[in-house]
C-alpha cells in the first residue's frame, strides 16, 4: 500500500513523528506522500523526506484555504522547491467554495498558477475540490492535454461528478470518509465505478479517522498504518478481494507518483 496523502507536517505528529513512520511501515504501508498546503509545509515537508529519501516523497503547493497568500513570490518559491528530487507533484492546490477562507478569485488565481506550474516542470497535480465541481473543471478543463497526470485527492461528491472527472482522465483519490457510515453512505455506493487503473487510497492523516474501526484510539488521531481499514472497506463495497485493490492501488500510485 501507498498512502497518497498524509499531513506529516501538522503539529499533531510533532511528538511521535518517526513512531508513527515506523508504525506505517511495519503495517504494510511501502511509501507515504506527504501533503503540503503553503509555503512553510512544503518546506518542512522535503526536510522530512530527505531523512528516509526512500520511503518519504512530498507534493508542494497551496491550498485553496491559503489561496490568498499566493502571488508571484510564492509561484517562483514553489518553482525552486520543485526542483527537488523527493517532490512527485503539484499541490495540495484546487477550488473550496464551502469554507472560502479565501476569496474565489483568490482561489482561482492560485489554482490556474500551479496549474502552469505543472505544465511547465511536468508533474503531476494534487488537487483538492469541495462544493466547486463545475468550475474546477472549467479551469482544469484548458491544461489537461499538457498535465502528466491529475488525480482528485479525498472524492467525497455525486456519482455524477465522478463520472465527469474520470471522462477528464482524472485519478481518484478515497479517503476514510468512506468508512463513516453517517456521512460515507453515498461513496459506498459509487466507488464501485472508479477503474482499476484511476483508483488510488489515502488517510489524509491526521484527519478522517476511519469510523468503522474495532478499536479506535483515544486521541481520535488518523495514522497510515490505518490504512488496511480503508482498503478493506473499499474492496468489499467493490466486491474485490482487499489483495486485488492494494495490489491495482499500489500499482497506480507508484506510475502516477513515479515512485
Amino acid at each position: 500500500m501507498i498512502d497518497i496523502c498524509i499531513n506529516l507536517t501538522n503539529k499533531r505528529f510533532n511528538k511521535d513523528r518517526q513512531i508513527v513512520i515506523n508504525a506505517a511501515k511495519q503495517a504494510g504501508v511501502k511509501g507515504l506522500i506527504i501533503t503540503s498546503t503553503n509555503l512553510q509545509e512544503s518546506e518542512k515537508a522535503i526536510a522530512l523526506t530527505h531523512s528516509d529519501p526512500n520511503y518519504l516523497h512530498c507534493t508542494v503547493g497551496i491550498h485553496p484555504h491559503d489561496a490568498k497568500t499566493f502571488d508571484d513570490k510564492s509561484l517562483q518559491k514553489l518553482r525552486q522547491m520543485a526542483q527537488d528530487p523527493q517532490v512527485k507533484a503539484i499541490g495540495e492546490c484546487g477550488l473550496d467554495f464551502n469554507r472560502n477562507f479565501s476569496t474565489a478569485h483568490d482561489q482561482e488565481y492560485a489554482f490556474i498558477g500551479q496549474l502552469e506550474l505543472a505544465v511547465e516542470l511536468q508533474l503531476p497535480v494534487f488537487m483538492h475540490e469541495r462544493d466547486a465541481s463545475k468550475r474546477l473543471i472549467s479551469l482544469l478543463k484548458p491544461y489537461l492535454t499538457q498535465l502528466s497526470n491529475v488525480v482528485l485527492h479525498c472524492f467525497t461528491g455525486s456519482k455524477s461528478e465522478l463520472n465527469h472527472y474520470i471522462e477528464l482522465g482524472l485519478h481518484i483519490g478515497i479517503t476514510g470518509w468512506i468508512c463513516d457510515e453517517r456521512r460515507g453512505k453515498a461513496l459506498l455506493e459509487i466507488v464501485k465505478w472508479i477503474p482499476d487503473d484511476r483508483l488510488m487510497i489515502e488517510t489524509d492523516a491526521p484527519y478522517l479517522l476511519p469510523r468503522n474501526m474495532h478499536e479506535k484510539p483515544k486521541s481520535s488521531r488518523n495514522e497510515p498504518k490505518y490504512l488496511p481499514y480503508i482498503a478493506q472497506t473499499i474492496a468489499n463495497a467493490r466486491g474485490q478481494s482487499v489483495n486485488e485493490l492494494i495490489i491495482n492501488s499500489t500499482r497506480n500510485s507508484a506510475l502516477f507518483f513515479d515512485l
